[in-house]
């Protein structure tokens, strides 16, 4: 049996509802609802005002809330989050948009230096409720410096929460859930998805730190987060066509790491497969693969597996097919698990 950490219904709640949304709706869904209901919330970014966002993100709340709560910003990522730095330290909860992954890097210096570091200077005396959204991976044709998967750099940093939503619920409720941190949290919105729709409940919390069982399984489990989930579940179902009966875990929080559910989805099948779409080395794909071996090394039929992007800068629209790890990957991955040593 899996350990679950099952998220939270609010069931007192008279403005509870439940629709059908995009990736992107719930984002914004999100947004309107934490800045309407604390005054202390403020967006702000590149083109996230009158434009709404390159993606949409927060279209309509400049028009909903004005311009003091949702508001542009020249286009310099290192003022955007040292500007955040400030108010988070003046009890302000600033949400702000680096507009792609790549961007996000000249503002690096401040998030490592100064956002993830200094509630352990100040001994807790000061906190960072301080929420960095970044549009990250690949799977939009994007060219360069629009498409990268740079959340190893922030997972290996104390002090930094990080999660990546694979559905519009999760999307709601993490977002929500960061929003309501004390503490500075990255997150990773994987931009292929943004215009997936599933069910959203407003009334759903998440925790931050804890993973999410997307389907149960008895032979392997794949663990996967971000767009890759969606991947893990179509391979998933592709095995299942062949008898093989494959759980999902969906990571969502790559730092905290949930230990309890993802050990004990391993141990309860023997084996397991880490998909990320992050080249291999040195990543949070090797991280979750060391951590399972560290930790289920007595339960496993097999090495633990992991698959990947490749080891090079990302590649271009016209190769991103070449570069995204896919099904057959994956249900290679999981040919190689020792079935034939079972008898």
């Amino acid at each position: 049996m899996t350990i679950a950490h099952d998220d939270i219904r609010v069931a007192d709640r008279s403005d509870r509802d439940v629709t059908t949304l995009s990736m992107a709706a719930a984002l914004n869904l999100a947004l309107a609802d934490a800045i309407a209901q604390d005054p202390d919330v403020v967006v702000f970014g590149e083109d996230v005002g009158a434009l709404g966002g390159v993606f949409r993100i927060t279209d309509g709340l400049t028009a909903r809330f004005g311009e003091d709560r949702c508001f542009d910003t020249p286009l310099a990522e290192s003022g955007i989050v040292g500007t955040a730095v400030g108010m988070a330290m003046n009890g302000l909860r600033p949400v702000v948009e680096l507009q792609f992954d790549a961007f996000a890097l000249p503002a690096f210096e401040q998030v490592v230096s100064h956002v993830a570091k200094l509630g352990n200077r100040t001994r807790g005396g000061m906190r960072m409720p301080l929420v960095i959204r970044i549009p990250f991976g690949g799977g939009i044709g994007g060219v360069e410096h629009h498409c990268d998967s740079s959340e190893a750099y922030y997972a290996h940093t104390p002090g930094l929460t990080v999660v990546s939503p694979s559905t519009p619920q999760d999307a709601y409720s993490l977002l929500r859930a960061a929003i309501s941190s004390p503490d500075p949290v990255i997150f990773l919105e994987p931009k292929k998805l943004y215009w997936t729709k599933g069910e959203v409940d407003n009334s759903l919390t998440a925790e931050l730190g804890t993973a999410r069982i997307a389907r149960d399984g008895t032979d392997v489990t794949l663990l996967a987060y971000g767009a890759s989930v969606a991947l893990a579940l179509e391979a998933a179902d592709a095995a299942a066509a062949e008898g093989r009966s494959v759980q999902v875990i969906d990571v969502r929080s790559l730092s905290p790491f949930d230990d309890a559910t993802v050990t004990a989805a391993v141990r309860s099948t023997g084996r397991a497969v880490v998909i990320a779409e992050a080249p291999g080395y040195a990543s949070v794909a090797s991280e979750i693969q060391a951590r399972v071996f560290e930790r289920c090394f007595e339960f496993l039929a097999a090495p633990v597996r992991k698959v990947t992007g490749f080891d090079v800068p990302y590649a271009p629209p016209k190769l991103e097919h070449w570069y995204l790890p896919d099904v057959d990957r994956v249900l290679d991955a999981i040919d190689t698990l020792h079935w034939d040593e079972d008898a």
